[in-house]
């Protein structure tokens, strides 16, 4: 197991090592975060970027490659080459398998030469790698590298099920202690997605009223329009259960419902996160199959064009079970929201790409003077917008101009570009920094991991039983099937339709 110790950060050399190197998520995601680090002067001091993939490639190509992924994907527009330039001066590309031990030599070797002291591993490979990687890790000569701190970042999806993920942490844990992993979860690096958490507790307003005393119901949608593409190897394994609901799903409704912390630390935020998650309603299979609901989409229309069905895309098999629509109906058993059940939702070829939180308020006790009232039933309804369009929403009902007595909805919007002046930075841009500061307050903890697999995992379980042989289907560019609004309809409540 590596051990640390301590490091005069202002001298010591940094590697950071991005192990998968050649794929798409470092050139459009992380290579684009460094260098909005290295522009803002926030990257360690004699920092080095490395390498590690089975690529035929070289330094050159290396450099060349990771140039091109900041000039075209980076927000900061437009780029600065000598800052690109001096980022990459250094940075090396290893060639090798992920079972090669002799790769992991020659990285061991490169920290000697360089006078490595503080590394950063990055796990940016198919998850089917990351044991082997974890493995050779620790057992190559890199585990007497003692200098100064080691950690490593591992993506989603962290394991399948309850089991594959206890799995995954014992090996985790054979070679890195918890406080050296950082699990990463990208939605916890959106700005807006942190201000949730700002927006309940800074504000005397909102606070008091955000208990089953006056909330009716949450609605959570998570909303994409593209199909599944050249994914539907990973996607057939996976499904919305796995890409979306095991993590991003339950981690926004677990920030929506938590307590506050008593302090914004990695103990304190995670530890009231794991309440909530230990909270949900334990499921049995009958449970768990009334309240979830699945579906497929089938041929449509996206932005004007006719895109093909889930079964028709290449790689998905003709009997396919796999759902790209989920929704489900959640508890949180706790004194703050007992009864009000949470509404969640995510699935492909939707109308919006869209990420919102829609908190339901409950109608008045009573009508108001026999009015016509056009606001609805319960027209208070306070929606956070966590993407594209990051801000804050409130619908109320107010009195229409004129002689005529009727109540019109109306809102007041918070927007974050224009109260601030420009957009969010990029989520990685302060996932990867709190990393290398060894803050992990906005990363995932083990215990948080088994909590959300141990609800998710009864699901998959009921569903297995189930022997279903086909799935609703909706036609793409539409919020679903009718059976989804069935669903949520048993209830007396319906789905938001996002503007």
């Amino acid at each position: 197991m590596f051990k640390e110790t301590q490091s005069d950060q202002s001298g010591d050399s940094t590697a950071f090592v991005i192990f998968g190197v050649t794929g798409d998520l470092t050139r459009r995601k992380l290579m684009p975060a460094i260098y909005e680090l290295a522009a803002t002067n926030r990257l360690p001091v004699n920092f080095q970027l490395v390498g590690f993939a089975r690529r035929d490639w070289t330094d050159e190509i290396l450099v060349q490659n990771m140039t091109e992924g900041v000039e075209k994907f980076s927000r900061r527009q437009p780029v600065d080459t000598e800052v690109i330039k001096n980022t990459l001066s250094s940075a090396t590309y290893i060639m090798s398998d992920f079972n090669d031990p002799e790769g992991y030599n020659r990285l061991a070797r490169l920290f000697d030469t360089r006078k490595i002291c503080n590394v950063m591993y990055y796990l940016a490979t198919p998850p089917d790698n990351y044991e082997e990687i974890i493995r050779h890790i620790g057992s190559s000569s890199l585990k007497d590298h003692y200098c100064g701190w080691t950690r490593i970042v591992i993506e989603k999806p962290y394991g399948r099920d309850i089991h594959s993920a206890t799995e995954l942490d014992g090996v985790v844990h054979s070679v890195f202690k918890e406080n050296q992993v950082f699990r990463i979860d990208h939605y916890l690096g959106k700005e807006t997605v942190q201000n949730i958490l700002v927006f309940r507790f800074a504000n005397g307003i909102f606070e008091p009223l955000w208990n089953n005393h006056y909330v009716d119901h949450v609605q959570i949608t998570v909303s994409e329009t593209n199909g599944v593409g050249t994914r539907a190897g990973y996607y057939e394994t996976s499904g919305v259960i796995r890409d979306i609901f095991q993590n991003h799903l339950l981690q926004l409704l677990s920030l929506t419902a938590m307590e506050a912390p008593v302090a914004f630390n990695d103990k304190s935020v995670r530890d009231e996160k794991v309440k909530i998650l230990r909270s949900l309603r334990p499921w049995k299979a009958s449970d768990a199959l009334a309240n979830t609901y699945r579906a497929q989409y089938a041929s449509g229309m996206i932005d004007g064009q006719r895109v093909p069905g889930y079964k028709d895309e290449p790689g998905v098999a003709p009997a396919s079970i796999t759902e790209t629509y989920m929704a489900a109906r959640l508890f949180v058993d706790n004194w703050r929201w007992a009864g009000v059940p949470f509404y969640v939702r995510s699935g492909k070829r939707m109308p919006a790409f869209l990420t919102e939180i829609a908190i339901q308020f409950k109608q008045v006790p009573l009508p108001l003077f026999n009015w016509q009232n056009m606001a609805g039933d319960a027209p208070n309804v306070l929606v956070l917008n966590l993407q594209p369009n990051e801000g804050i929403t409130l619908t109320f009902g107010a009195k229409l101009p004129g002689q005529i007595n009727q109540i019109a909805p109306a809102k007041m919007e918070f927007n974050y570009q224009q109260a601030f002046g420009g957009n969010p930075p990029e989520a990685y841009v302060r996932l990867l920094q709190d990393a290398m500061s060894g803050d992990a307050t906005l990363f995932t903890r083990s215990d948080e991991v088994h909590a959300a697999w141990e609800f998710t995992s009864s699901i998959l379980d009921a569903w297995k039983g189930s022997q279903v042989k086909n799935l609703p289907v909706y036609e793409a560019g539409t919020w679903g099937p009718p059976g989804a609004d069935d669903f949520i309809g048993a209830g007396g409540r319906h789905w938001r339709e996002p503007a």
